[in-house]
Protein backbone atom coordinates (compact mmCIF):
# COMPACT_ATOMS: atom_id res chain seq x y z
CA UNK A 1 0.00 0.00 0.00
CA UNK A 2 1.35 3.98 -0.53
CA UNK A 3 3.02 5.31 2.10
CA UNK A 4 2.61 8.81 2.86
CA UNK A 5 5.99 9.60 2.15
CA UNK A 6 7.38 8.45 -1.17
CA UNK A 7 10.53 7.99 -1.81
CA UNK A 8 12.95 7.31 -5.05
CA UNK A 9 12.82 3.77 -5.39
CA UNK A 10 15.29 3.33 -8.52
CA UNK A 11 16.92 5.50 -11.17
CA UNK A 12 18.08 4.43 -14.64
CA UNK A 13 19.84 5.28 -17.32
CA UNK A 14 19.92 3.88 -21.01
CA UNK A 15 23.37 5.45 -22.80
CA UNK A 16 22.78 4.06 -26.34
CA UNK A 17 18.93 5.49 -27.39
CA UNK A 18 16.87 2.61 -27.33
CA UNK A 19 19.27 0.21 -26.31
CA UNK A 20 19.23 -1.77 -22.56
CA UNK A 21 19.15 0.42 -19.96
CA UNK A 22 21.21 0.24 -16.78
CA UNK A 23 19.85 0.65 -13.10
CA UNK A 24 22.14 3.09 -11.07
CA UNK A 25 22.85 2.54 -6.87
CA UNK A 26 23.65 6.20 -7.28
CA UNK A 27 24.09 8.98 -9.67
CA UNK A 28 24.69 12.65 -9.46
CA UNK A 29 21.94 14.64 -11.18
CA UNK A 30 22.49 17.61 -13.91
CA UNK A 31 20.13 19.85 -16.06
CA UNK A 32 21.27 17.48 -18.24
CA UNK A 33 19.97 14.81 -16.58
CA UNK A 34 21.48 11.41 -15.20
CA UNK A 35 25.34 11.02 -16.52
CA UNK A 36 26.05 8.84 -19.87
CA UNK A 37 22.14 8.95 -20.28
CA UNK A 38 21.30 8.93 -24.24
CA UNK A 39 25.09 10.37 -25.12
CA UNK A 40 25.32 7.79 -28.62
CA UNK A 41 22.08 6.75 -30.66
CA UNK A 42 21.65 4.80 -33.91
CA UNK A 43 21.04 6.95 -36.95
CA UNK A 44 20.27 5.88 -40.82
CA UNK A 45 22.70 7.02 -42.85
CA UNK A 46 21.31 11.20 -43.12
CA UNK A 47 21.61 11.07 -39.22
CA UNK A 48 18.19 10.77 -38.50
CA UNK A 49 17.57 8.62 -35.19
CA UNK A 50 16.57 5.16 -35.51
CA UNK A 51 14.50 3.61 -32.29
CA UNK A 52 13.05 0.19 -31.28
CA UNK A 53 9.84 1.76 -32.76
CA UNK A 54 11.25 0.53 -36.20
CA UNK A 55 14.26 -2.43 -34.70
CA UNK A 56 12.56 -3.45 -32.07
CA UNK A 57 15.63 -6.07 -31.32
CA UNK A 58 17.74 -2.55 -30.47
CA UNK A 59 16.70 -3.20 -26.95
CA UNK A 60 18.71 -6.30 -27.10
CA UNK A 61 22.40 -4.57 -27.21
CA UNK A 62 23.34 -4.03 -23.52
CA UNK A 63 25.64 -0.36 -23.36
CA UNK A 64 28.16 0.00 -20.96
CA UNK A 65 29.36 3.73 -20.72
CA UNK A 66 32.82 5.19 -19.74
CA UNK A 67 34.67 8.77 -19.74
CA UNK A 68 36.63 7.28 -22.61
CA UNK A 69 33.78 5.63 -24.73
CA UNK A 70 30.80 2.66 -24.29
CA UNK A 71 31.20 -0.65 -24.85
CA UNK A 72 28.75 -2.54 -26.74
CA UNK A 73 27.46 -6.26 -26.11
CA UNK A 74 24.79 -8.48 -27.60
CA UNK A 75 24.40 -12.68 -27.31
CA UNK A 76 26.34 -14.15 -29.74
CA UNK A 77 28.74 -11.60 -30.81
CA UNK A 78 32.08 -10.52 -29.10
CA UNK A 79 31.36 -7.35 -27.20
CA UNK A 80 33.12 -3.83 -28.93
CA UNK A 81 34.05 -1.13 -26.75
CA UNK A 82 33.82 2.23 -29.07
CA UNK A 83 36.11 5.25 -27.87
CA UNK A 84 34.90 8.64 -28.19
CA UNK A 85 37.83 9.51 -30.62
CA UNK A 86 36.82 7.29 -33.40
CA UNK A 87 34.11 9.84 -33.80
CA UNK A 88 35.82 11.95 -35.71
CA UNK A 89 33.70 13.76 -38.21
CA UNK A 90 30.29 16.34 -37.47
CA UNK A 91 27.36 15.07 -38.97
CA UNK A 92 23.75 17.00 -39.23
CA UNK A 93 21.53 14.24 -37.12
CA UNK A 94 17.97 14.52 -36.08
CA UNK A 95 15.45 13.71 -33.23
CA UNK A 96 11.79 14.23 -33.47
CA UNK A 97 12.45 17.52 -36.02
CA UNK A 98 15.08 18.82 -33.64
CA UNK A 99 18.20 19.12 -36.13
CA UNK A 100 21.99 19.43 -34.31
CA UNK A 101 25.43 18.64 -34.85
CA UNK A 102 26.27 15.41 -33.67
CA UNK A 103 29.55 12.92 -34.38
CA UNK A 104 30.08 10.19 -36.44
CA UNK A 105 32.77 7.66 -37.78
CA UNK A 106 32.84 5.20 -35.44
CA UNK A 107 33.09 2.48 -38.54
CA UNK A 108 33.90 -0.83 -36.28
CA UNK A 109 30.74 0.52 -34.70
CA UNK A 110 28.28 0.78 -37.28
CA UNK A 111 29.49 -2.34 -38.71
CA UNK A 112 28.70 -4.10 -35.56
CA UNK A 113 25.61 -2.66 -35.06
CA UNK A 114 24.50 -2.95 -38.60
CA UNK A 115 25.36 -7.03 -38.67
CA UNK A 116 23.23 -7.12 -35.72
CA UNK A 117 19.89 -5.50 -36.75
CA UNK A 118 20.46 -6.31 -40.55
CA UNK A 119 19.95 -3.18 -41.93
CA UNK A 120 23.10 -0.44 -42.60
CA UNK A 121 23.17 1.76 -39.30
CA UNK A 122 25.41 3.73 -37.59
CA UNK A 123 26.61 4.97 -34.20
CA UNK A 124 26.74 8.98 -33.55
CA UNK A 125 28.02 10.24 -30.54
CA UNK A 126 26.44 13.58 -28.76
CA UNK A 127 30.14 14.97 -28.74
CA UNK A 128 31.80 15.99 -25.26
CA UNK A 129 28.94 18.15 -24.88
CA UNK A 130 25.88 18.11 -26.34
CA UNK A 131 24.92 21.07 -29.11
CA UNK A 132 21.17 20.05 -28.66
CA UNK A 133 18.82 22.01 -26.28
CA UNK A 134 15.47 21.34 -24.95
CA UNK A 135 12.66 23.05 -27.53
CA UNK A 136 10.80 25.25 -24.92
CA UNK A 137 13.78 25.74 -23.01
CA UNK A 138 17.04 26.62 -24.58
CA UNK A 139 19.02 26.77 -21.55
CA UNK A 140 18.22 23.22 -20.83
CA UNK A 141 21.03 20.96 -22.77
CA UNK A 142 19.70 17.73 -24.15
CA UNK A 143 21.32 14.55 -25.53
CA UNK A 144 19.90 12.26 -27.66
CA UNK A 145 16.61 11.49 -25.90
CA UNK A 146 13.30 12.39 -26.96
CA UNK A 147 12.06 15.74 -25.84
CA UNK A 148 13.25 16.23 -22.24
CA UNK A 149 16.51 15.57 -20.03
CA UNK A 150 14.33 13.09 -17.43
CA UNK A 151 11.47 10.41 -17.23
CA UNK A 152 9.81 9.71 -13.95
CA UNK A 153 7.34 6.98 -13.52
CA UNK A 154 5.36 5.83 -10.21
CA UNK A 155 5.58 2.25 -9.36
CA UNK A 156 1.95 2.58 -7.83
CA UNK A 157 0.91 3.42 -11.22
CA UNK A 158 2.75 0.66 -13.25
CA UNK A 159 1.21 -1.63 -10.42
CA UNK A 160 -2.15 -0.31 -11.73
CA UNK A 161 -2.04 -0.73 -15.01
CA UNK A 162 -0.93 -4.02 -14.86
CA UNK A 163 -3.92 -4.97 -12.63
CA UNK A 164 -6.09 -3.68 -15.47
CA UNK A 165 -3.96 -5.28 -18.22
CA UNK A 166 -4.19 -8.44 -15.77
CA UNK A 167 -0.25 -9.28 -16.14
CA UNK A 168 3.12 -7.87 -15.19
CA UNK A 169 5.17 -5.91 -17.03
CA UNK A 170 8.81 -4.83 -16.05
CA UNK A 171 9.36 -1.13 -15.22
CA UNK A 172 11.98 -0.65 -18.08
CA UNK A 173 9.68 -1.12 -20.63
CA UNK A 174 9.05 2.36 -19.75
CA UNK A 175 12.39 3.59 -20.22
CA UNK A 176 11.79 5.90 -17.08
CA UNK A 177 15.01 7.14 -15.07
CA UNK A 178 13.33 8.07 -12.02
CA UNK A 179 11.04 5.66 -10.53
CA UNK A 180 8.93 7.05 -7.23
CA UNK A 181 7.21 4.47 -4.79
CA UNK A 182 4.97 5.40 -1.57
CA UNK A 183 2.52 7.19 -3.54
CA UNK A 184 -1.09 6.88 -4.60
CA UNK A 185 -1.30 5.60 -8.33
CA UNK A 186 -0.54 8.68 -11.04
CA UNK A 187 0.21 11.29 -8.05
CA UNK A 188 3.08 12.36 -10.16
CA UNK A 189 0.56 13.99 -12.76
CA UNK A 190 0.01 16.37 -9.89
CA UNK A 191 3.18 17.59 -8.76
CA UNK A 192 4.86 20.35 -10.58
CA UNK A 193 8.35 20.33 -8.25
CA UNK A 194 9.64 17.73 -6.12
CA UNK A 195 13.18 17.81 -4.27
CA UNK A 196 15.13 14.29 -4.01
CA UNK A 197 18.44 14.90 -1.57
CA UNK A 198 19.70 18.28 -2.76
CA UNK A 199 18.03 18.45 -6.42
CA UNK A 200 14.75 20.39 -7.05
CA UNK A 201 13.19 19.34 -10.05
CA UNK A 202 10.24 20.58 -12.29
CA UNK A 203 7.60 18.21 -14.08
CA UNK A 204 7.18 19.78 -17.26
CA UNK A 205 4.98 17.88 -18.86
CA UNK A 206 3.07 14.35 -19.75
CA UNK A 207 5.42 11.73 -21.80
CA UNK A 208 3.02 11.23 -24.36
CA UNK A 209 3.23 6.70 -25.39
CA UNK A 210 4.26 4.86 -28.20
CA UNK A 211 4.17 1.86 -29.86
CA UNK A 212 7.57 1.55 -28.07
CA UNK A 213 5.26 0.30 -24.86
CA UNK A 214 4.56 -2.75 -26.47
CA UNK A 215 8.10 -4.06 -27.04
CA UNK A 216 9.52 -6.61 -24.76
CA UNK A 217 12.57 -5.35 -22.98
CA UNK A 218 13.73 -9.41 -22.51
CA UNK A 219 12.89 -10.80 -25.77
CA UNK A 220 12.81 -7.47 -28.34
CA UNK A 221 9.84 -8.65 -29.47
CA UNK A 222 6.38 -6.69 -30.54
CA UNK A 223 3.53 -7.99 -28.16
CA UNK A 224 0.41 -9.29 -30.89
CA UNK A 225 -1.71 -8.25 -28.61
CA UNK A 226 -0.42 -4.35 -28.58
CA UNK A 227 -0.30 -4.19 -24.70
CA UNK A 228 -0.08 -1.76 -22.58
CA UNK A 229 -0.80 1.09 -25.15
CA UNK A 230 -4.36 -0.67 -26.00
CA UNK A 231 -5.22 -0.59 -22.37
CA UNK A 232 -3.59 2.90 -21.67
CA UNK A 233 -5.80 4.48 -24.69
CA UNK A 234 -8.78 3.28 -22.65
CA UNK A 235 -7.97 5.30 -19.82
CA UNK A 236 -5.03 7.73 -20.16
CA UNK A 237 -6.05 9.43 -23.82
CA UNK A 238 -5.84 13.41 -23.82
CA UNK A 239 -5.96 15.59 -26.92
CA UNK A 240 -1.87 15.40 -26.73
CA UNK A 241 -1.99 11.44 -26.87
CA UNK A 242 -1.82 8.63 -24.73
CA UNK A 243 0.14 9.15 -21.65
CA UNK A 244 1.96 7.77 -18.92
CA UNK A 245 4.77 9.20 -17.03
CA UNK A 246 6.01 12.69 -16.51
CA UNK A 247 8.77 14.49 -18.18
CA UNK A 248 11.26 16.38 -16.18
CA UNK A 249 14.02 19.27 -15.93
CA UNK A 250 16.39 19.35 -12.81
CA UNK A 251 16.96 22.90 -11.36
CA UNK A 252 20.02 22.03 -9.35
CA UNK A 253 23.01 19.93 -9.73
CA UNK A 254 23.34 17.25 -6.72
CA UNK A 255 23.49 13.42 -5.88
CA UNK A 256 20.68 11.42 -5.53
CA UNK A 257 20.41 7.84 -4.49
CA UNK A 258 17.59 5.41 -4.28
CA UNK A 259 15.89 5.70 -1.28
CA UNK A 260 15.87 9.01 -0.42
CA UNK A 261 12.75 10.50 0.18
CA UNK A 262 10.94 12.52 -2.74
CA UNK A 263 9.23 15.81 -1.03
CA UNK A 264 6.47 17.50 -3.01
CA UNK A 265 7.30 20.78 -3.12
CA UNK A 266 4.04 22.25 -5.13
CA UNK A 267 1.24 20.78 -7.07
CA UNK A 268 -0.44 21.73 -10.25
CA UNK A 269 -4.53 22.51 -9.85
CA UNK A 270 -5.48 19.84 -11.39
CA UNK A 271 -3.67 16.65 -13.20
CA UNK A 272 -4.98 14.14 -15.86
CA UNK A 273 -7.55 11.95 -14.63
CA UNK A 274 -6.78 8.48 -13.74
Amino acid sequence: MPTSQPVLDALYHYPVKSMAGLRLDKAVLSQQGLPFDRCWMVADARGRFVTGREYPELVLVGASPAADGVTLSAAGRQALFVPNTAFDKPIDATVWGDAFQAWEGAREADAWISGFIGAPLKLLWTGARTARRVRTESQVPLSFADGFPLLLIGQASLDDLCARIGRPLAMTRFRPNLVVSGAPPYAEDSWKRIRIGDAVLRIVKPCERCVFTTVDPDTGTRGLDQEPLRTLAGYRRTPAGVIFGQNVVADSEAEIIPGMPVEVLECVSQGPAA
